[in-house]
């Protein structure tokens, strides 16, 4: 995915991507096998001088026999290429959905509704959840910096700020760390925020960024535009038609004789 345009929040880059790797089954292989192949070309240009040449410092020095620094060559390459299969194998793919749900919220008005979910093979676990919020007539534009991102609370205390309230203009769900996206196979969401007409007309921009853990120790993110596509005509509610009062109908009385 590329960058869309996020509302009235900005452009934001709403792909999945991988943030770190993990040190020891990454890294270390690696190392080994750089290693390993600076080890082999020192051993080529060596065998390729004279013997004379060889008597001299440093090509004295012979580092590892040709034979076995092929064979940990080949398994050292063999060990990184099965790391890099095996870690997009288990990667997960993390995705949501939004939508106009009735019920959620008091009255009779439908709410937004926003869930994810992991559409991979394998279960992932949450690393932490942040949030940055824009109300509308705040300046915001270009990427989100760093230290924008805010927790839960901090994201109440402004929304109770701007008049907006919990259980009837909006519901967001608390995130724990460690908490597991199971890899369903379905595309059954979690749910992790409702918002109220009001809300989205009040606030110019909600984000949602994930980080989570896959089985090799990788970590990915991805930001969750809440609001995308709350405003958009084609996504509008349906809203039920209003009870007209029935239009009296004057009596009339009997006819004179």
């Amino acid at each position: 995915m590329s960058s869309a345009p996020s509302g009235r929040g900005g452009p934001v880059s709403d792909a999945q991507r991988r943030i770190r790797r993990n040190p020891w089954l990454f890294t270390a292989p690696l190392v080994l096998l750089c290693l390993l192949v600076a080890v082999l070309v020192w051993e080529v240009v060596r065998g390729n001088l004279s013997e004379a040449t060889r008597t001299h410092w440093p090509w004295r020095l012979q580092l590892m026999p040709e034979e076995p620094l092929a064979s940990l060559l080949a398994v050292a390459a063999g060990a990184v290429l099965a790391r890099a299969q095996y870690a997009r194998t288990v990667r997960p793919v993390l995705g949501w959905r939004s939508e106009y749900v009735a019920g959620e919220l008091p009255g009779e008005s439908q709410a937004w509704v926003t869930g994810i979910l992991n559409g991979g093979q394998h279960n992932a676990g949450l690393h932490r959840a942040d949030y940055f919020l824009v109300m509308d007539g705040d300046p915001h534009d270009g990427p989100i910096p760093g230290e924008a991102w805010t927790g839960l609370r901090e994201v109440g205390e402004r929304l109770g700020a701007a008049g907006l309230r919990p259980a009837a203009d909006f519901r967001l769900v608390t995130l724990g760390a460690g908490f597991p996206l199971v890899a369903t196979g379905t595309y059954e969401t979690i749910r992790v925020g409702v918002f109220s007409k009001r809300f989205i007309d009040e606030v110019r921009a909600f984000h949602l960024r994930i980080q989570v853990v896959d089985s090799v120790g990788d970590m990915h993110e991805r930001i969750i535009d809440c609001l995308k596509g709350a405003r958009e005509s084609v996504a509008a509610p349906v809203e039920p038609p209003r009870a007209t009062p029935p239009v009296p109908v004057p009596r009339t009385g009997p006819p004179a004789e």
